[in-house]
């Protein structure tokens, strides 16, 4: 068993983003069985989902003559266009059947406001506005974070990145996750996270 400040941060592993799913991650249903296996070394276990409504600013179809993963311009910044994906109450949001919920103490949702993105567990797209993640670890005494998850190069990588910045100590499973690897983002999300001190394990 891990020691009591450590936690497990499950990101985003739900049906859209598994195989068959609006916005599959490919292997990304490969990786249950392992963070299955993690959950009972942890006393503080967290899992996020991308919980978006109808019609949400990230969705292409939300945009005319826009296709999905074109970059568009938002208030708070460059933003992808996805997919519709992670619809609150859909299927698809729901997690992973064979994923192993009951052991998590908390579930963060995030991207429920329409107007903006979120793929950190700690802030939305603008890089401000809080989800309340920091908060429950910090009052939990929680100070080192183990992530696993979906995808490497975005959730996950926003994720590890926001949480050294706050001061954990961040390490990434990377077996136990899959990365979507668009134009090259799983390289740059490998060099970003590896230069705010995140650790990645093989």
């Amino acid at each position: 068993m891990r020691p009591a400040n450590e936690a497990l941060i499950v990101i985003d592993v739900q049906n859209d983003f598994c195989p068959g799913g609006a916005l599959a991650v490919a292997g990304g249903d490969e990786i249950v069985p392992l963070i299955n296996g993690m959950l009972r070394d942890f006393h503080v276990r967290v899992f996020t989902q991308d919980w978006h409504p109808a019609g949400h600013s990230s969705f292409a179809s939300s945009h005319t003559g826009k296709s999905p993963f074109e970059m568009t311009e938002m208030p708070y910044g460059p933003q992808v266009l996805w997919p519709d994906h992670c619809v609150q109450g859909s299927t698809g949001a729901a997690f992973h059947s064979a994923l192993e919920t009951d052991p998590a103490n908390m579930i963060i949702r995030k991207g429920f406001r329409p107007e903006i993105d979120s793929y950190s567990a700690f802030f939305e797209n603008d890089h401000k506005t809080p989800t309340g993640l920091e908060g429950y670890l910090r009052t939990r005494g929680v100070t080192t974070l183990t992530m696993v998850g979906l995808a490497t190069d975005f959730c996950v990588n926003f994720s590890a990145v926001d949480a050294a910045n706050l001061g954990f100590d961040v390490s990434v499973v990377t077996p136990a996750c899959r990365a979507i690897d668009l134009d090259g983002s799983l390289d740059a999300a490998i060099k970003g996270m590896k230069a705010v001190g995140v650790e990645l394990v093989d």
